[in-house]
């Protein structure tokens, strides 16, 4: 390919993603296809000679776009928003155009102090105090296991890495049995391992973990001989938004001398808005925070902001110095490499300057103010619409229901009819949850370019699809 054939397809894709975007609410939801459909429509082997791009280009919207799941529909309600704000996607055309290897300042002197700048700004943006310094991670998976792996290292006296963990006391972590998976996960992969993540019971309106629950926990441990390493407190889970009061929280694990991490993942990007801060009171106490701006802010997957008190013990844990990636005759040098679990980094501050800087925080806080309104307002309606109730109240945007017709001999199946029937419909996209072990319908409104129109829409089309049922 020369440089007029890569210019002409580049254009080519610009104009075509900007054309995708304007007919997204043309398009189901999520596409009728089954598992394996495009396997058996693909060649068995990669070519041996160069095909011609315009095949290529072609075959990529003949098989390929009919086959996705569109997470940048206006009617997406589903999981969470993986928003794409079109700035920012613009950012990533000249993020990947340049194709940055972002491991260490001197390989990408600009990104990484781009990268000092943006997360500073988002900090204050978020209303965090100033000692908070932070990086850019790629999912809040990333950073809660370096949050994991700090409280390990923390409760070993920094010895875990190099001796590792034969021998050492039982360690333990302590979290509510409403967080997300990714917890478990960094626990596994952390070697502390899955019997020694205590799971304290969610109660109370916003099914947050109990503080004196927490505190007979840490106390029972320490009798036992094990050795408590940390907390992970949440806001904002995904289930039903299930919040642990912070500020409780922190003063049980500082009692105990116990790192806390907070998972704020969804809900993180909320706090811009400082009347919604209330959700996360007492987060300054906390030592580490995740929030994912490429959740509800509008920057494109990946981009996952990591705040730290002490950046010098995630470091220490993380960092690991051959002299092949050493900076000589440099100093005050950042190297955010050694704030991550990979080596290879992305170019991701660019995204996020673009998005601040292109709608500005005012314009990111009515978008939000917008969805929770709208989530608050479509709970009302259901509320008041014969055969169905509302399980869980909106948390932000965030609620759930269930259709509960009169009669009905076993609501859980009929729900998951529903959720079925309405994703195969096509005109929104709606996920489940279990609350108190029954299936409930999940509904959080989050998309970038979602209107009151859409969400009124989608709520019709689950009226139609259940009237079916």
């Amino acid at each position: 390919m020369n440089s007029d054939d890569f210019e002409a397809f580049a254009v080519r894709a610009a104009r075509w993603g900007v054309d995708y975007r304007r007919t997204l609410r043309d398009r189901p939801v999520r596409p009728a296809v089954s598992p394996g459909d495009l396997i058996g429509r693909l060649p068995a082997a990669a070519p041996d000679s160069a095909e011609p791009m315009e095949t290529i280009v072609g075959d990529f919207e003949r098989l390929i776009v009919p086959g996705m799941t569109h997470w940048q529909h206006p009617r997406f309600l589903a999981y969470f928003p993986a928003n794409a704000a079109p700035m920012a996607v613009v950012a990533e055309i000249y993020a990947s155009a340049i194709a940055a290897q972002c491991m260490l300042w001197q390989t990408s002197p600009a990104a990484t102090d781009l990268e000092r700048v943006v997360v500073g700004w988002l900090r204050d943006a978020l209303g965090l105090p100033a000692g908070f310094d932070g990086v850019l991670q790629d999912s809040a998976s990333t950073a809660t296991l370096a949050a994991v792996l700090t409280m390990r290292e923390k409760a070993l006296g920094f010895a875990g890495n190099r001796e590792g963990l034969v021998g050492q006391p039982r360690l333990r972590v302590y979290a509510s049995d409403q967080t997300h998976t990714s917890i478990d996960k960094a626990i596994w992969i952390s070697g502390i391992g899955q019997d020694n993540l205590v799971k304290i019971p969610g109660t109370g309106p916003n099914r947050g973990m109990d503080p004196a629950a927490l505190d007979a926990a840490i106390r029972a441990d320490l009798e036992a001989g094990h050795r408590p390493a940390g907390v992970i407190a949440c806001v904002g889970a995904t289930g039903v938004g299930s919040t642990d009061d912070i500020a409780a929280v922190v003063a049980v694990a500082k009692k105990h001398a116990l790192f806390v991490h907070v998972d704020a993942a969804w809900a993180g990007s909320a706090m811009i808005c400082p009347e919604f801060r209330a959700w996360w009171a007492g987060i300054d106490g906390a030592d580490s925070i995740v929030m994912n701006p490429h959740k509800w802010l509008g920057a494109p997957f990946e981009c996952s902001a990591h705040f730290v008190r002490e950046p010098a013990d995630l470091v220490r844990t993380l960092a690991i110095r051959p002299e092949y990636l050493k900076t000589y005759g440099k100093s005050d040098v950042v190297n955010y490499s050694e704030w991550s679990v990979p080596l290879g980094r992305r170019f991701r501050a660019l995204k996020l300057w673009f998005l601040l800087r292109a709608y500005g925080l005012d314009g990111l806080r009515r978008m939000i103010h917008d969805h929770v309104a709208w989530a608050e307002a479509l709970a009302k309606t259901i509320a008041a619409t014969p055969d169905f109730e509302i399980v869980t109240p909106p948390m932000l945007s965030l609620f759930t229901f269930r259709y509960s017709p009169a009669g009905a001999a076993d609501l859980d199946d009929l729900n998951m009819r529903l959720v079925n029937a309405v994703n195969d419909d096509g005109r929104t996209y709606v996920t489940q949850t279990k609350v108190d072990g029954r299936i409930a319908i999940r509904i959080q409104v989050g998309s970038f370019d979602a209107t009151r129109a859409d969400i009124e829409d989608s709520w019709t089309a689950i009226k139609d699809v259940a009237a079916r049922l």
